[in-house]
């Protein structure tokens, strides 16, 4: 008799700090990103209340590229995966143990770019890294200053590679 079980995780929330990418001694990449998720609530009483909590996330190879070159310290993501716990012995003899949320989906959620002052991040889906569809018929080509008059605060948009794409 087979049993059932789920891993799956599901977040949607704003990064802590800018990813940090390396490779392992065989080649494969490997970035770690701080994740923080907020709920707010309002007690009995009428207080409103809010808690944060902060993740670490995970990503290898392609998806972990992919996030090294998104991604930045305040962008808001949705990430999707499995929760993994280790365990180790610490330098000084105490047991310790670290969970993580290993990744294999992410969607970035707003439109900011990193380095731009003042400009508000809208809830606008940015690169997946789920395949784009074929790419439409090229449209006419609008000059430099009629495309900033009509759009004045649009950042350029992003490009994904589909050889970028892991599965």
């Amino acid at each position: 008799m087979s049993s059932r079980s789920l891993n799956k995780v599901t977040l949607i929330g704003n990064l802590t700090r800018d990813p940090e990418l390396r490779y392992t001694p065989t080649g494969a990449a490997v970035c770690t990103i701080g994740l923080a998720t907020n709920r707010t609530w309002v007690t009995d009483a009428g207080e409103k209340k809010e808690e944060t909590e902060f993740h670490r996330v995970v990503a290898w190879n392609k998806l972990a590229e992919l996030c090294s070159q998104l991604l930045a310290k305040g962008r808001k993501v949705y990430v999707e995966g499995r929760l993994r716990t280790s365990a180790w012995q610490a330098q000084d003899g105490s047991q310790r143990t670290s969970t993580e949320i290993v990744i294999e989906d992410m969607i970035v959620l707003d439109s900011k770019r990193p380095g731009v002052a003042g400009e508000e991040g809208a809830a606008v889906e940015a690169p997946s890294v789920q395949p784009a569809p074929a790419p439409a018929a090229p449209a006419k080509k609008k000059s430099v200053k009629a495309e900033t008059a009509e759009v004045p605060h649009q950042a350029p948009a992003e490009s994904v590679n589909p050889d970028d794409i892991p599965f």
